[in-house]
């Protein structure tokens, strides 16, 4: 957390209002997971551009240069003007000519970093991995299932590793499968060309499903202007460990992949 629906909620709450605002002055509190990758005094008089997103990467387009920007486990941003007193898990900050962006991150896992542009080492190195976009046109069903093949990992990891699609967490990743009816632990080589293409449009629309509900908010995320997401009420394994699948009634298990947990329903997942 947050996943690719929550990076683009909050992309989408704030992106149209700081395009083509002059940045006042630049704040920078504890260490983040990297640098800055310039004194943060020479963000002043830059103008922010626009607003992309690359997985769960924001990319703040400026006349000089571009910020990345990663919300890491527990980050959230926040835009607006008349912004409270910075709190203590306030690192970073860009007071502009439309308001304060502000990056909340009590874990400090998240990031900003400034790169002269998207071919510098920084945002190679960031960026250059990572698989294709699965609201895109570009995630294609025949391509999904041939970088599939290649894999023997179980496809819940594969899905996490976001060199073949990018951006399907945790969350969305044991959602998608239970809407495919893939077993998570399934090696990838081993689906067919239909259940990948299955799951192919399961992510699609697990993703689409919950932008359309702003994310999910289980702890504290919201978005830039500080809506909470609603995707959570709607999960039909995630979370959900010992109660009904909400299809066929048979308690929902949990076990762990890679550190991290996975839901699934062993009725509705045979294989």
């Amino acid at each position: 957390m947050p996943e690719l629906p929550e990076v683009e909620a909050t992309r989408l709450s704030f992106a149209d209002r700081i395009a083509g605002a002059g940045i006042a002055s630049a704040w920078c509190g504890k260490p983040l997971r990297w640098p800055l990758g310039l004194p943060v005094s020479r963000l002043a008089g830059r103008t922010v551009q626009g607003v992309r997103r690359r997985g769960k990467y924001l990319l703040l387009d400026l006349d000089q240069g571009l910020l990345l920007l990663h919300l890491g486990m527990s980050g959230s941003l926040s835009f607006g003007a008349g912004l409270p007193p910075r709190g203590v898990h306030d690192h970073f900050e860009l007071a502009t000519s439309r308001g304060t962006l502000r990056l909340n991150d009590p874990r400090r896992f998240g990031a900003v970093v400034w790169v002269p542009d998207e071919d510098a080492p920084l945002a190679r190195k960031l960026l250059g991995g990572l698989g294709v976009e699965p609201l895109s046109d570009d995630f294609d069903a025949a391509r999904f299932h041939a970088a599939l093949k290649s894999r023997k990992a179980a496809i819940k990891q594969v899905l996490l590793a976001g060199d073949v699609v990018v951006g399907v967490g945790n969350i969305y990743a044991s959602e998608a499968l239970f809407l495919a009816g893939i077993r998570p632990t399934l090696s990838a080589t081993r689906l067919s060309r239909p259940r990948a293409q299955k799951l192919h449009a399961a992510i699609r629309q697990v993703l689409g499903r919950a932008l359309a509900a702003g994310g999910t908010t289980l702890r504290n995320y919201s978005n830039a202007v500080g809506e909470r997401g609603n995707f959570q009420f709607e999960a039909m394994v995630y979370g959900r460990q010992d109660l009904p699948c909400r299809l066929c009634g048979t308690p929902v298990k949990a076990i762990r992949q890679g550190q991290r947990a996975t839901f699934f329903c062993p009725s509705c997942q045979k294989t």
